[in-house]
């Protein structure tokens, strides 16, 4: 009898001569490139540094693309876009100490919104390591300990025969749900060394399901299918595991609301009669679903934002699914459900009675009205103005990347993502600079449709040195900085709550004239015109920036 995991992968007769005949002139740096190509990787993000070399030397030896950006943290989150558009685990390339340390704001980032990254650092040589001063350049006592509570494993090589196989690890364990960055590092020596180990030709490295348990999801189904004002919490776990579609079906199955997270926006039709969009901030929602007898919850841990502040306080039963296990009841008593967003759904589809109830559309209407209501109540016409242009110029299909500024927020909730896997934002650890250069990741993860980003002065400030990175390899990316001389929101929350803003006003250049310096077009726009602006923009290939002079409000919270 023989067992699945008796099954041996066998090598053809092209991969029993590389291996008996390898090239000339490889070293540890080879290893770590073949064995990315042969686990399915085709581009690689990162920054090259001393230690290093023989990562990148080894580089010019494959057919891995290579794209490499200005800031290890902007290598970072372009590796986290390409990750969150292709489903795929986005190789980063770093160097020691500095190089890989200037990572992990992007590495947090891409840890909170489960994108799959593959961070490969350098290390000191290999006679530095072991918590001694040994007064090498970039040493530190012990490195991996900088990113072991950021990422989902860590893998220390300290040998060539190690390289293939710590890869290996990490790939899978980016890729098994949930989804995330991971880290190996490879001291310089062996790196460097030549080596006679054969050419690795292939990986096996298939991400592990994460299945439901059956007996929780059959108790799941009969709360649902017996539920008077069922309601659901869609999260970004809908989206990452492909599921909205199933999403939906049950949704119509059992007519319940559905809401959308920040991080799971497009993960539900905008305009469905079950839809409460993603207005989760709001007051009038949060009473809606504290109201449910029954709250499904979907791919979120209902954490500050999800729970309007934790100021939701639900008083019916909650079904909760989450592939990440520190996330499972952490902020509410629940049926939790440990598992993959997508197999659950299905195990639940399988499972739950139709329910008939021609009242959850009319409720819903009532609670958009009254959210619009309170909106058209703070005069707040500009802003609702200028969504509404970036909605008309933005492609369908095309997605966008929102860095931390007002307009971001309010996209978060009042913004038609048209679809799942369209919007992404640094929602997850709140990072400035994030917009620009996951942008273009998605560019160059899918070259065939115009990206957005989106960002304020303050968060442009931090990724402006990517314009050359954007020209360098002609990506075709539309960046809207909206320009208000500062910080704008820590400018209002300051104001709130103290009478006056400090440190938050800054000295900022000419965005149109230093774009075009790098080569990039520029245009500095204005509310009326943004739209035909940013349209003209976007559908004229490569690079191009947009500037909007503006100072925006946000709407008033409901949490205080």
């Amino acid at each position: 009898m023989t067992h699945d995991h008796d099954l041996v992968l066998r090598p053809t007769e092209a991969q029993i001569s590389a291996a008996l005949n390898p090239p000339p002139g490889r070293n540890g740096g080879d290893l770590v490139v073949e064995t990315l190509a042969g686990l399915g990787a085709t581009t690689v993000f990162g920054l090259p540094g001393q230690h290093a070399l023989g990562m990148f030397d080894a580089l010019r030896r494959s057919d891995l693309r290579y794209i490499g950006l200005r800031v290890e943290n902007n290598a970072g989150f372009a590796a986290d876009a390409y990750g969150r558009i292709t489903g795929e685990a986005a190789p980063l390339l770093l160097s020691t100490g500095p190089g890989a340390l200037t990572s992990l704001a992007a590495l947090q980032e891409a840890a909170a919104a489960s994108a799959p990254v593959l961070a490969i650092s350098s290390q000191i040589p290999t006679a530095g390591l072991g918590g001694g001063r040994h007064g090498y350049l970039h040493e530190l006592p012990d490195q991996s300990a900088s990113f072991r509570g950021v990422v989902k494993s860590v893998h220390t090589v300290r040998t060539q025969s190690q390289i293939p196989s710590a890869i290996e690890a990490a790939w899978k364990s980016a890729l098994t749900a949930p989804h995330g960055p991971v880290w190996v590092e490879i001291p310089q020596d062996v790196l460097l060394a030549k080596t006679s180990i054969p050419v690795v030709t292939c990986g096996d490295a298939f991400p592990e399901e994460l299945p439901p348990r059956p007996e929780l999801t059959a108790v799941a189904a009969d709360l649902l299918s017996r539920a008077e004002r069922p309601a659901i919490i869609a999260g970004g776990g809908v989206v990452r595991s492909d599921a909205s579609g199933k999403l939906r079906q049950l949704a119509e199955t059992l007519q319940a609301p559905v809401v959308t997270t920040p991080g799971g926006k497009g993960a539900f039709p905008w305009n469905h009669p079950l839809s409460l969009q993603s207005w989760i901030e709001d007051r009038h929602t949060t009473d809606f679903l504290e109201d449910a007898d029954v709250l499904l919850v979907v791919g979120s841990g209902l954490g500050e934002l999800s729970s309007n502040y934790h100021t939701f306080k639900p008083r019916g039963r909650v079904i909760q699914i989450e592939a990440d296990l520190g996330k499972l009841e952490a902020n509410h008593p629940a049926l939790g459900i440990h598992a993959d967003a997508r197999l659950a759904l299905q195990a639940l589809l399988e499972t739950v009675s139709p329910r008939s109830d021609a009242q959850a559309p009319e409720r819903v209407r009532e609670v958009l009205a009254r959210v619009a209501e309170r909106i058209a109540a703070q005069e707040l016409t500009l802003e609702q103005e200028l969504l509404a242009s970036v909605r008309r110029a933005l492609p369908a299909s095309s997605p966008s990347f929102w860095d931390m500024t007002i307009l971001a927020y309010w996209a978060w909730s009042a913004f038609d993502a048209k679809g799942p896997n369209l919007l992404h934002s640094a929602q997850g650890a709140g990072g400035l600079g994030y917009g620009f250069p996951a942008a273009l990741g998605a560019a160059v993860a899918d070259p065939s449709r115009p990206v957005l980003a989106v960002s304020g002065d303050g968060g442009a400030l931090y990724s402006i040195a990517e314009l050359a990175t954007a020209r360098q390899y002609d990506l075709n990316v539309t960046w809207l900085i909206v320009d208000d001389g500062g910080y704008g929101i820590l400018r209002e929350y300051m104001t709130d709550a103290f009478g006056q803003a400090t440190a938050t006003e800054l000295s900022r250049p000419d965005y149109v004239a230093l774009a075009e310096s790098f080569g990039v077009p520029g245009v500095r726009t204005t509310p009326e015109t943004l739209s035909d602006d940013l349209s003209k923009a976007l559908a004229s290939p490569g690079p191009s920036v947009v500037v909007l002079p503006a100072v925006l409000r946000m709407f008033a919270p409901t949490h205080l």
